[in-house]
């Protein structure tokens, strides 16, 4: 009979007195599955082989101090995110000012108290859990947009560029950082429908004639339906950049011909954001257009295509947009 995985949250206790260790096994081994380590560099060994999901550290100890620890923890890009509790009889205001100056989540004086260690560590593997969920939610939402983008032109980081140029802008146009942040997270379902649009349309070569390009417009509506309504939240900001990201200012745009500021201003920011991004890359029907010619072209649209102060706030914002294109920039064919 083959016994179930041991799934329980894995803790790297870590004290150089074997007393300590023993308390703290004692409070948490019905919870957890517990490692143990009793100086600094035995330490880091075994959090570099094992990955703890969270790790319990002293202070004092010969060699190597766990300020000493948790610092080279937080400079290994694989060991950064894992949560660091300090427990140590060092109480002093300024001794816990430096554990979290070195990237410690939390402090325990000892001697500890059962009830105050288990609250702790559950608290904190609760918000890695929640982390973890966000970053999940937006690999799956930037993932859902790449197949849209994937399905009609092939050039999958346009999706990531394009979200990273909307946050800067929503946050030169005053968003919130949270509101920035949604938006960033939802603008890489703007063109989701694009899945419902027929190949023989969305990958045609040439021109578009009337009919054609009637079916194309659906996409919009199709990327609404998919997104679905919703009273509040990340999906409701999906919807309305779907929705909304080809109106145009002067009202000339679809589905609705909407105008100036009735355009949702989510729509307004992820249509720059779009525009700048696919007319400064290559695509099989062009080739790119140099960044002095897009923002020429933002210029010239201003007022007619686009919120005229959002093109300036874009404009402004050039050198972090060009840093993002730079760090998203397409790999050349092998």
């Amino acid at each position: 009979m083959t016994l179930a995985a041991d799934t329980r949250p894995l803790l790297l206790l870590v004290d150089d007195e074997s007393t300590n260790l023993q308390v703290l096994r004692h409070i948490l081994q019905e919870d957890y599955r517990l490692l143990f380590a009793k100086e600094g560099a035995r330490a880091l060994e075994m959090a570099e082989r094992e990955r703890p999901d969270l790790i319990l550290l002293d202070v004092m100890m010969p060699g190597m101090t766990g300020y000493e620890v948790c610092e080279q923890l937080k400079e290994n890009p694989l060991l950064q995110a894992i949560p660091v509790i300090f427990v140590t009889a060092l109480g002093d205001v300024d001794d816990e000012a430096r554990g979290f100056e070195v990237g410690a989540v939390d402090y325990i004086t000892k001697p500890v108290s059962p009830p105050i260690v288990r609250a702790r560590v559950r608290t904190h593997l609760s918000l890695v859990r929640v982390d973890e969920l966000k970053q999940t939610r937006l690999q799956i939402v930037q993932r859902l947009g790449m197949a849209a983008e994937y399905k009609d032109n092939e050039t999958g980081l346009h999706v990531i560029r394009m979200s990273h140029f909307s946050k800067v802008l929503a946050l030169a146009a005053g968003f919130s950082e949270s509101a920035a942040e949604e938006l960033f997270i939802a603008a890489p379902m703007h063109d989701v429908g694009k899945i419902g649009i027929p190949d023989a349309v969305l990958r045609k070569p040439g021109k578009l004639d009337e009919q054609e390009w009637q079916v194309m417009r659906q996409h919009v509506e199709i990327g609404a339906r998919i997104i679905g309504e919703h009273s509040s939240g990340l999906l409701r900001t999906a919807q309305l950049i779907a929705l909304s990201h080809h109106e145009k200012w002067d009202g000339s745009g679809y589905p609705n011909g909407l105008s100036g500021e009735d355009i949702p201003l989510e729509g307004r920011i992820v249509a720059i954001a779009d525009v700048f991004d696919a007319l400064t890359s290559v695509r099989p029907y062009k080739q790119a257009w140099t960044v002095e010619a897009a923002v020429d072209f933002l210029r010239e649209q201003s007022g007619r295509h686009f919120d005229p102060r959002l093109v300036e706030l874009f404009i402004a914002c050039l050198p972090e947009i060009l840093l993002i294109k730079e760090r998203w920039a397409e790999q050349p064919a092998a």
